[in-house]
């Protein structure tokens, strides 16, 4: 009795299966089979995460390994009692434009600092002139308004301690702060 069950689902087995072929066999059109083929291949693509688009060179271009190294860079150092950033600082602040223009959700605050001569209200000036110099910069290269913040501390947050030229010169900055 326990062959005759096995033969009896070996039957519906193969019953089951020649139904299926059949029906397959009877698509009307190569196109629709190739088309819910592709339709199944994506959708097991992105529930699984993976990427169906070729990928002929996965190494960075030059060009993204620039900006991704400029976009690093968030610290722009001034000279003393000037408040207009470096013009070896344009290239890099451009990629920061760029990128603010390209990603219309993020936000900077871009902080302004001072080394510690001069009075505290002057330096509190100095720090706001060199943010706003970034600011005025970034709109013009893109970015939006509502993108950016700008703060003064002043000589308040000094990045070095001391009365060395190597320490002003670290605390003459303006950086940018993701938010």
């Amino acid at each position: 009795m326990g062959i005759q069950v096995g033969k009896q689902s070996m039957f519906k087995l193969s019953m089951v299966l020649v139904s299926v072929l059949a029906l397959a066999a009877c698509g009307s059109s190569g196109d629709m089979e190739d088309s819910a083929a592709d339709d199944m291949a994506r959708n097991a693509a992105s529930t699984s995460g993976a990427n169906t688009s070729p990928v002929i060179n996965q190494q960075p271009t030059a060009e993204e390994r620039a900006r991704d190294r400029a976009l690093r860079n968030t610290v722009f150092y001034f000279d003393f009692d000037v408040a207009e950033f470096r013009p070896i600082d344009r290239e890099t602040l451009t990629h920061h434009a760029r990128d603010l223009a390209a990603n219309p959700n993020k936000r900077v605050r871009l902080e302004g600092h001072a080394d510690e001569r001069g009075t505290r209200e002057y330096n509190l000036a100095l720090g706001e002139r060199r943010s706003n110099g970034i600011l005025d910069f970034l709109i013009v290269n893109g970015a939006s308004r509502s993108q950016l913040e700008t703060v003064s501390y002043g000589e308040e947050r000094p990045s070095r301690r001391g009365t060395t030229e190597e320490a002003y010169q670290a605390n003459r900055r303006v950086e940018i702060v993701a938010q």
